[in-house]
């Protein structure tokens, strides 16, 4: 049982080594979610010296000519919309220069990773998400335009790359639009602004300058790898996380205080592995709420923690953002539509918090709030 378990977290370590490899693992292409949008694929189709995958609904950039110098992605080929950048499309071409369409909305793992020659770079407003190592050693890379939204940011997207570089001397945390991309120069103490959501992966994994964090109550979840082996951190508050996923305290050996959330779900294999302290867990909730827990059965460190259970203790809650009705985390048009149908009395129309739509903080809504909110989102966009 014990070498089996040694195996699955020798395979587990792999993956999270490529997060801060030079060089991507040869790994099978169906250990990766090459897309978040699943179709069948029809055939493949090339376009001067771009290649595509073009599926029911959608088409994918799947390679880039090696030796050419410039690309130019179309918004739609062959009636379809592109949508994402595949793994490795572009990985260590001579591309340097991109033009990345409002269509597309996922750029691959490695997708641009090893380009020495790409300089800048604009992230369209389209985008969601930016996977793992996506441009990683892109050597020239000093310039990111991303748009003014919540891009989610994966492991490693931009390691070793100028642009990196220099956001880590203006903030030891880089922080994009509420995603958390990197805090591995950080040191002592550190509390995670109320403007995260989102951490990435291995964000501060082998920082062994910092001592403690606070995650704040707008963070659901700890990636895996986050702190992996940062062996001089002694807390971390984790005071609204629901999922703790693998190795991401793994090999903190210092780690003797832990306060969770009692909305905590699930904590993976290996999560807490490699810990030489002995642990204090003050979980914010009932031992029968602990007990319902999904958690590994062989942790060491969780078996032999001293346990507080604090029922009365309440996280902070999450910040009101003005303007922000639906209560999706942003303020945005949707917002301003519910709040105008709101007011027109139209039918199954609900503000999920009335709180901010009132931009006039006279605790009373009416068009002037209305108003006062395309004001707002008027200079946002």
């Amino acid at each position: 049982m014990k070498s089996s378990k040694k195996v699955m977290k020798f395979t587990a370590f792999l993956a999270a080594l490529t997060l801060t490899a030079g060089m991507p693992l040869t790994l099978p292409t169906g250990s990766f979610s090459v897309s978040p949008i699943i179709a069948q694929a029809e055939e493949e189709y090339k376009d001067g010296n771009l290649t595509f995958m073009l599926y029911d609904d959608h088409a994918e950039v799947i390679n880039f000519d090696f030796t050419a110098t410039t690309a130019e992605i179309p918004a739609t080929v062959k009636g379809l919309p592109v949508t994402s950048i595949g793994i490795y499309a572009f990985n260590g071409s001579s591309v340097t220069s991109v033009t990345i369409p409002d269509s597309v909305t996922y750029i691959g793992q490695w997708a641009f990773a090893m380009c020495g020659s790409l300089k800048e770079v604009t992230i369209p407003d389209s985008m969601e998400h930016i996977d793992i190592n996506a441009f990683q050693l892109c050597s020239s890379l000093s310039e990111v335009s991303f748009p003014d939204k919540f891009v989610k940011i994966s492991g490693g997207a931009f390691d070793s790359t100028p642009w990196l570089d220099a956001e880590r001397t203006k903030d030891p945390l880089v922080i994009v639009n509420g995603a958390l991309v990197d805090g591995r120069t950080c040191k002592g103490d550190v509390e995670i602004p109320s403007t995260v959501k989102y951490i990435a992966s291995g964000a501060f994994q082998r920082n062994s300058d910092l001592t403690s964090v606070v995650v704040p109550s707008s963070v659901k979840e700890i990636n895996d790898s986050t702190f992996f082996y940062c062996d001089n951190l002694v807390s971390a508050t984790l005071p609204n996380v629901e999922l703790i996923d693998s190795m991401a305290f793994d090999g903190c050996t210092k780690l003797s205080e832990v306060k969770l959330s009692g909305k905590l779900k699930s904590i993976a294999s290996y999560a807490f592995d490699d810990i030489s302290a002995s642990g204090t867990i003050t979980f914010y909730g009932s031992k029968e709420t602990w007990d319902k827990v999904e958690k590994p059965d062989d942790c060491e460190y969780l078996n032999k923690a001293k346990y507080i259970f604090d029922e009365n203790a309440q996280p902070p809650e999450d910040e009101d953002v003005a303007g922000d009705v639906n209560m999706d985390g942003e303020f945005n048009v949707s917002d301003l539509v519910v709040f105008q149908k709101w007011l027109l009395a139209v039918p199954n129309t609900e503000l999920k918090n009335w709180k901010a739509a009132d931009m006039c903080s006279d605790n009373y809504l009416d068009v002037i709030d209305l108003c006062a909110m395309r004001k707002e989102l008027t200079k946002k966009l």
